[in-house]
């Protein structure tokens, strides 16, 4: 017996819709996700997800009034009782224009912090 395939909006079902506002550099520095591809961010969570989970992200970041609107896939996950970081999940940035100006925006905020190696919510 084979599964019935779901109509997309079916599919859909499993995505979410999250918010996370950035106060200050160290707390953006920890959780920005240089390592992958078109970048990506980590957002703390005890939510149960699964990679490739689609996940859209209402960001805001420190000195800034837009809220970048990410649709974005579960690239990443840490989970709930780990020994030495947060629960929460790395969301990947698209790739297209909108995960590139959020990208560019993140790396100009942090500027020569991204050199650093001070450990982070991932590695």
């Amino acid at each position: 017996m084979t599964e019935p395939t779901l109509p997309h909006a079916a599919r859909l079902s499993k995505s979410a819709v999250m918010s996370l506002a950035f106060r200050d550099r160290a707390s953006l520095y920890a959780a920005y996700m240089p390592f992958l591809k078109n970048g990506g961010i980590f957002v703390p969570s005890t939510r149960p997800c699964e990679l490739g989970d689609e996940v859209f992200l209402l960001l805001t970041l420190m000195q800034d009034d837009t809220r970048y609107p990410i649709a974005g896939t579960v690239a990443w996950i840490t989970p709930e009782g780990s020994a030495r970081h947060t629960a929460g999940i790395g969301i990947r940035f698209p790739d297209d224009e909108s995960g590139a100006r959020v990208r560019r925006r993140i790396e100009e905020l942090l500027g020569t912090a991204l050199a650093s190696s001070r450990p982070t919510h991932t590695v």
